[in-house]
């Protein structure tokens, strides 16, 4: 029996794609420990795995993370980004690696695995840790020859003209956007004791064992500097749900005969009125069945909503996706994922955080079409679904990368892959 450490960022797009990884290992007799936020203990026990709490000062489950930061309203874009990177991620390093290591010294892992958000972890590791992997939960973040810096939502530029774009962009942002995050992060080592390394928050601080990617490798950009411990093990299919209700209208849904258009705001982009409402308005006179999921919110809110849509707060989307013709979006890497996995193209609106990565690579990868804005308008909604629900190209291309996911194994993968890295004798 191998023992495992899981710690994730206490946030839903950062602790979910743990579940299928952790109820994998579980069910093969391995012991798994889960530290993330307070708001997502059943979850974890549902998953198989013990919970522990992540220290309360830096547990932003609970409460909205603009109610805990107001400043962060006044920020979009590039700069809004930079501040989640340092007060999000970067500023509860220290505290998370003390909280690591008193875990680690109660009760010894084989393994500690962490989202790609948890920077205490390789800083653990550093400090005489144990093997340590990644699951990542977006687009790859690590600068390359082949790619431009993340987040500018840049595509790929070939030959040597494109490489010196690439290099001269990566210097250029290194230097200014990303500088500050490399002094920050220092001090948060040199809080526990560590030299400095002059490194972004998007650069690693150190190797891990793997780097499980949770997306198909089609839907990345070409790297030929792409580290050998990086494994694109594709996006696991999410655990049923435990207890769930159908609403009234689902049958709709299920014998659907016309096109079921999913929306979606995700979980922390969730103004309605960025995508919900001007996709409901845009889509009110077409032929197709609209399931609106507020991700949480209020379906009041939305007010009187057209006759051929039905909105929720929440319908699990293993379920819903099966049924669904296309799915619009903010760019959720995880909600992306999941269409990907289940063959569905894309219509993405998303601008924030890194959703400008995760839709520049649908558009990039032909699984969809990138409105390039976090605000459209109905009619740019509207045209854009009835682009994709037309044009064959985008849903084969889906298709494809389904195939190459295969999310109904991806999780087996992803557990080989980290039992490798456990002593021999406990696989």
């Amino acid at each position: 029996m191998a023992r495992f450490l899981f710690a994730a960022t206490p946030a839903a797009g950062h602790v979910h794609p743990a579940y299928p990884l952790i109820r994998t290992l579980v069910d093969g007799g391995h012991r798994v420990r889960f530290t993330t936020g307070r708001a997502f203990e059943d979850g974890v026990r549902r998953a198989g795995a013990e919970f522990v709490p992540l220290p309360e000062a830096h547990d932003y489950s609970l409460r909205p993370t603009d109610e805990m930061f107001p400043e962060r309203l006044r920020r979009t874009g590039v700069k809004k980004f930079l501040f989640d990177l340092e007060h999000l991620f970067i500023a509860p390093a220290a505290e998370q690696v003390r909280h690591l290591q008193a875990e680690l010294a109660a009760e010894p892992a084989d393994v500690l695995v962490a989202d790609t958000g948890l920077l205490a972890a390789p800083l653990v590791h550093e400090l005489g840790g144990p093997a340590f992997a990644t699951y990542g939960i977006t687009a790859l973040t690590f600068p390359s020859v082949d790619a431009a810096p993340f987040g500018l939502g840049l595509p790929p530029a070939s030959g040597a003209l494109g490489r010196l774009r690439n290099r001269a962009l990566n210097t250029f942002v290194r230097k200014t956007l990303f500088a500050p995050s490399a002094g920050f992060l220092d001090a948060q080592r040199a809080a526990v004791g560590l030299a400095p390394r002059h490194r972004t928050a998007l650069e690693l601080q150190s190797p891990p064992g793997r780097y499980l990617q949770l997306s198909p490798a089609g839907f990345e950009y070409p790297r030929r500097d792409l580290p050998p411990w990086v494994r694109f093990v594709g996006h696991p299919d999410p655990l049923p749900p435990e207890s769930w209700t159908p609403p009234s209208w689902w049958d709709e849904v299920a014998h659907a005969d016309r096109p079921v258009v999913v929306v979606s705001q995700g979980t922390v982009a969730t103004d309605p009125e960025q995508l919900l409402r001007p996709a409901l308005t845009g889509l009110a006179g077409e032929d197709v069945l609209v399931v609106a999921v507020t991700g949480g919110g209020d379906p009041a809110t939305l007010g009187r909503v057209p006759a051929n849509a039905r909105v929720d707060r929440y319908v699990p989307f293993g379920e819903l996706f099966r049924h669904a013709s296309l799915v619009v979006t903010n760019g959720g890497f995880g909600t992306v994922q999941l269409a990907i996995a289940h063959g569905l193209p894309l219509v993405v609106a998303g601008k924030t955080e890194d959703k400008v990565e995760v839709s520049a690579r649908v558009a990039w990868s032909g699984a969809g079409v990138d409105l390039r804005t976090q605000t459209p308008t109905a009619a740019s909604v509207r045209n854009g679904v009835r682009r994709v629900l037309t044009e064959p190209t985008f849903a084969a291309a889906s298709r494809r990368l389904r195939d190459e996911s295969d999310g109904r194994h991806a999780a087996e993968r992803a557990a080989a892959e980290l039992l490798s890295l456990a002593p021999a004798t406990l696989r």
